[in-house]
């Protein structure tokens, strides 16, 4: 699935997110960290895939460690924030902020160089 889109897996494993719902449960989600976003993939049918695309993501803050978790939040551009965990030693927050400024450093670059062009 990713190949034909031309994207890479930086990161695979899972990361609990936490629901929008009244009881806010933590659910597991497959993940897939690639250069251009985040997949999120249910553990079970129906599979229904969410990317969180870095265009649309503003940051990743709120880190926190408490007992054998690290907590993180991804606020989107529109300013919907998700919640997230993950083990401490998995580093996931830091890996996808690492990928997030990547990702706008190499927009930032595009830009400059269409303005060049013009």
């Amino acid at each position: 699935m990713l190949e034909s889109s031309g994207c890479k897996a930086v990161k695979e494993g899972v990361l609990e997110k936490r629901s929008d719902g009244l009881l806010q449960l933590w659910k597991k989600k497959c993940c897939i960290l690639t250069e251009e976003g985040l997949l999120l993939i249910p553990p079970k049918p129906p599979v229904k895939l969410k990317e969180l695309h870095f265009s649309n993501m503003k940051t990743v803050d709120c880190v926190e460690r408490k007992g054998k978790y690290m907590y993180f939040t991804v606020v989107m551009a529109e300013g919907k924030e998700i919640d997230f965990r993950c083990p401490q030693d998995q580093g996931w927050n830091a890996e996808i902020t690492l990928q997030m400024v990547q990702y706008k450093n190499r927009q930032a670059i595009l830009a400059v160089k269409s303005t060049r062009q013009k």
